[in-house]
């Protein structure tokens, strides 16, 4: 309980030497450790793609399986990672959480708001997003 209210606190005490990227949990820390080694110990059966981690793996092999356990309540859409899930339903409750400090634009994934800034820096448009 105490790790999983730090995610919410954002207390990252545990940085990375290399990089300086800070996580609640030494478990994180150590998984992040693995990308600037080049470390994948965890490997699909399937295809022979290595992970960091195995809840990385475990996603990877819904690929193969076609499983999709996160289910939208609303259209009965299924998603292999509840993230997915997650920005899926702002389609149906309208949430757009992600603001652009320039305009004042709303967008529903942050991906979104990126590609806003990178047209409205380079002072273009981009089709959908004005």
């Amino acid at each position: 309980m105490i790790s999983h209210q730090r995610t919410h606190l954002e207390e990252k005490s545990h940085l990375c030497s290399d990089c300086g990227e800070g996580f609640s949990t030494n478990a994180q820390l150590l998984t992040h450790r693995r990308s600037h080694a080049g470390d994948r110990p965890y490997k699909c059966p399937d295809c022979e793609k290595s992970f960091p981690s195995r809840s990385a793996l475990i996603t990877h092999q819904r690929t193969h399986t076609g499983e999709k356990p996160y289910e939208c309540p609303d259209c009965q859409r299924g998603f292999t990672r509840r993230s997915d899930l997650n920005k899926h339903r702002r389609v149906h409750t309208g949430e757009r959480p992600f603001r652009c400090a320039s305009c004042g634009k709303s967008f529903s994934q942050t991906q979104s708001l990126s590609v806003g800034k990178t047209f409205f820096i380079k002072g273009g448009k981009s089709p959908g997003i004005n």
